[in-house]
């Protein structure tokens, strides 16, 4: 039997989500969808392997996404309830969009959902059938490639069925993200490819009315494109969109064309309600210039082309909102209008239980242990601080490593009859395109190696095959890598020499013409696979299809950036197992951290949303490293000055991870934590005392008594400004809470009940870098973690475990819960003392090292 083509492929898990959906069942089990796929799998006469359908079928039914949560200003002119009001709607364009995504392997859960939101989110939006001038200002934020362009492309839909007639999508900054934002476009909404007009996505819906659209894949928005076009904005009975670049060259010609028409037509276009959907709203949108002089450039002709209409609304989305929450909310400009902060909402995204996201991979042990892999050979090679005309000559051997072992990948994925699947590679260790040129060569030459290695061997027998050291180079990233895959190295030798001769090699720069077309492999009976070297190109909102194997070794410590170059987030259905991220030492620790600050981002929007808090108030909540990274740059950070000096750590654990590594210290706090212990008014606390493999939990100690504790502990100089933060705001808690639990972590002490004097049992931590800061003085912990997981839910009672339970069954995707969810339940600060030993082997082995967290309950106590 011949090889089934992509389309009756596509066909089959169509068939298949459709049928288990309406089985009655709401999580079918494997073995039904297996059985399931197997009888109908007959009646599509498809002869391929089944395994792989049957893991997608069963991902896309039991994935679930939450309806996110939105902060919102009161504003008597804006009516909340204004989509339910309007009954002349006809859902055309949105309906044609849930068809779409349909016929794409959504679930009709998640379809349902995904419509849900942008209900939920355009009623955000104001009546475009309303009188009067009016504006309004959101912010959309959701996880990286974690589904951002299908929800704007939702609220599209929506917006032009309700009446928004010109739509602008702002695509980001680099030529290869607008193409691809365009396709999605020209796929979710316009139906028709703007470079050869055929119908597309959407369009096949009989009767479609096709948008009018003045940008296509190849050419951005011209004042020629426009005149060519022939379009000047007469007719609306069908809304416009335009998909253009965040280009200052780009944004003035728009803005000039716009402008000229109001002057030739009477104010023709400022009535005609607008919406601007600003892609990675926190780069380039962000206004870096001082107070006192113009705004930047880009950001003044946002605002010139949103003053341009009398009816206009500015959604930015970002999975990196740093940035934006620290735009001055009352930056006003008589010539540009107001700033671009969301005043008048926010919106935080839930992702769906199939994201492979931050939280998977850098909070998840068992995750991070099999994906995460250190990058320690780079540096004599390609150091992290290089310059331009640095002189590569080879690549590292970890490189080399990570390219054998996507080949593996790739091999694996054949053998699973992923086929028709796209599957990627990046690289990514240089800003320098001169550099990346090189890069790009010396991967040519060694990918070169590999297929002429493979074409020789890999049909040979094993002991021939063995004896070249390209091939037992592959060998040994199977065993290596992936010897858990449950395909053998026998089945991977097989389907060698399609991986390594299919795959394709891409610069992907400012310098380069070259782009990363998925779509044109669409209806072909194989998949792209493409290893791609770039800098910021790959760094910023680009959409790497089927991306296994990541190499990054870059030297960034801003937050936004750092989540945006993980360009390996999203979803990785059917070959999870197989991704590799290679990152030097430092932003593992760092992404780690980051990934906290992101979920501790999130929960503040919805301890805010419970509090009725308004985008306002918003920006007061941004957790600050307590290192060396930045939250976001610091030009873009010119109106968060005040936001890090006044800290509010309400909800939060505050660790220490940055330790002393002075003996006297350490002797100093050792004594003072015994001398706490010792304190009289300790006593009646400490009656009784709870004990556990952890150590020992003294409950309902006097706040006072800890304050005091922390205001003698002594803590490495870069975090002294935290130790008096974390004193002053203890402090601050004691009208509310004037009692505090204490765990003395100690995991030996299950052996019996503490000794006089305390002596606590060390707890072995490795470093953030395998160096140690001598010069400096100081001990950075790995992920900048104290306390292990859980932890924090040492000494709650039965009833305050379950009180944390429920709050995990709030949430979609989590069966555990977390230390916030302790936190809460909690209901009252927590004081956890520790002392610390590097691991065996390690210049701090012998050494003790005390440390301590704070653990605060939710609320704003800097009153």
């Amino acid at each position: 039997m011949s090889k089934p083509s992509q389309s009756k492929q596509r066909a089959l898990v169509e068939a298949l989500i459709s049928a288990l959906e309406v089985s009655g069942r709401l999580t079918p089990t494997t073995d039904e969808v297996r059985q399931k796929a197997s009888t109908m799998a007959q009646l599509f006469e498809y002869g391929g392997r089944l395994e792989p359908i049957e893991v997608e079928v069963l991902a896309a039914i039991t994935t679930k996404m939450g309806a996110g949560v939105s902060l919102m200003k009161p504003d008597r002119r804006h009516e909340s309830n204004w989509v339910r009001v309007r009954s002349d709607i006809e859902w055309i364009y949105t309906d044609a969009y849930t068809r779409h995504l349909k016929t794409h392997g959504w679930s009709s859960q998640m379809v349902e959902t995904l419509s849900g939101v942008s209900l939920n989110m355009l009623q955000l939006l104001q009546d475009p059938n309303s009188g009067g001038a009016w504006d309004r200002r959101g912010l959309v934020i959701g996880q990286v490639q974690s589904g951002k362009t299908a929800n704007y492309l939702a609220l599209i839909a929506r917006a032009a069925d309700a009446g928004y007639k010109f739509i602008i999508v702002i695509a980001g900054i680099y030529n290869v993200l607008r193409s691809q934002t365009q396709q999605r476009v020209d796929a979710g909404f316009v139906g028709r490819d703007s470079a050869t007009r055929e119908i597309t996505g959407v369009g096949i819906t009989p009767d479609f009315p096709h948008p009018v659209t003045l940008t296509t894949v190849d050419d951005d928005f011209n004042r020629q494109t426009a005149r060519q076009s022939g379009f000047q904005l007469h007719d609306f009975s069908k809304p416009t969109i335009l998909v253009i670049k965040k280009n200052v060259t780009t944004l003035n010609a728009l803005h000039a064309w716009l402008r000229d028409m109001n002057a030739q037509g009477a104010d023709r276009i400022k009535a005609i309600p607008m919406l601007m959907i600003d892609d990675e709203a926190d780069h380039a949108s962000i206004n870096t210039n001082e107070p006192d002089r113009d705004p930047t450039r880009t950001n003044a002709l946002l605002r010139l082309i949103l003053k341009l209409f009398a009816k206009s609304v500015y959604v930015g989305y970002t999975a990196t909102p740093f940035a934006n929450i620290f735009i001055d909310p009352d930056a006003n400009d008589a010539e540009v209008q107001e700033e671009l902060f969301p005043r008048d909402f926010i919106y935080c995204l839930d992702a769906p239980t199939s994201y492979f996201g931050p939280k998977s991979v850098f909070l998840d042990e068992d995750q991070h242990g099999r994906t995460v892999v250190p990058i320690e050979d780079c540096e004599e090679l390609l150091p992290l601080s290089h310059k331009i005309d640095h002189d590569l000559t080879e690549l590292p051997a970890s490189l080399l490593g990570a390219i054998n072992e996507f080949i593996i990948a790739r091999a694996i994925r054949l053998v699973r009859g992923h086929k028709t699947e796209h599957c990627s590679m990046m690289i990514n260790v240089t800003r320098f395109t001169a550099l990346q040129g090189r890069v790009y060569n010396l991967v040519s030459d060694y990918l070169e190696d590999l297929r002429e290695a493979v074409q020789a061997n890999y049909a040979m027998p094993e002991t021939v095959a063995a004896a070249n050291p390209l091939m037992m180079g592959l060998r040994e990233a199977h065993d290596r890598a992936y010897s858990d895959s449950k395909v053998t190295w026998s089945e991977v030798r097989e389907r060698l020499h399609e991986a390594a001769d299919g795959t394709r090699l891409f610069l992907i720069n400012s310098s380069s013409d070259e782009r990363l077309d998925y779509s044109s492999y669409e209806g072909t009976d194989t998949g792209l696979t493409a290893i791609a070297v770039g800098g910021l190109s790959l760094s910023r909102g680009l959409t790497i299809e089927g991306l296994c194997v990541s190499y990054v070794y870059r030297n960034t410590r801003v937050y936004d950036t750092l989540m945006q170059m993980g360009r390996w987030f999203g979803y990785r259905t059917g070959y999870q197992d197989l991704c590799r991220i290679y990152l030097s030492l430092d932003a593992i620790s760092w992404y780690s951290y980051v990934a906290v600050a992101s979920r501790e981002l999130v929960d503040t929007i919805r301890d805010m949303r419970r509090q009725n808090k308004s985008p306002r108030e918003f920006g007061l909540f941004v957790r600050a490293h307590p290192d060396r990274l930045l939250i976001t740059s610091r030009r873009k950070m010119r109106s968060g000055e005040k936001v890090t000096l006044h800290h509010n750590y309400g909800g939060r654990m505050q660790e220490f991870a940055i330790l002393p590594m002075s003996e006297e210290v350490s002797i100093a706090n050792e004594r003072l934590i015994k001398t706490f212990w010792a304190d009289e008014r300790l006593e009646p606390a400490r009656k009784p005392m709870q004990q556990s493999s952890k150590g020992w939990i003294v409950r309902n100690a006097p706040v006072g008594l800890a304050v005091a504790f922390i205001k003698r502990f002594q803590t490495h100089p870069l975090l002294e400004h935290h130790r008096q933060g974390v004193q002053k705001y203890l402090a601050k808690t004691t009208p509310r809470h004037p009692v505090c639990d204490v765990v003395f972590v100690s995991p030996r002490s299950a052996s019996g009940a503490p000794s006089e004097p305390l002596h606590l049992a060390v707890q072995r931590r490795a470093a953030a870098d395998s160096q140690l800061d001598h010069a400096d003085g100081r001990w950075i912990l790995k992920k900048y973690r104290v306390s292990s997981r859980g932890d924090e839910g040492l000494g709650l009672s039965r009833a305050k475990v379950e009180q944390a339970r429920v709050l995990v069954r709030s949430r979609i995707g989590t069966e555990q819960p977390i230390d916030r969810d302790y936190r809460i339940a909690r209901e009252k600060p927590l004081l956890m003392i520790h002392v610390l030993a590097g691991n065996r082997g390690t210049l701090l082995e012998e050494r003790r090292i005390p440390t301590i967290g704070v653990g605060f309950p939710p609320g704003n106590y800097d009153t």
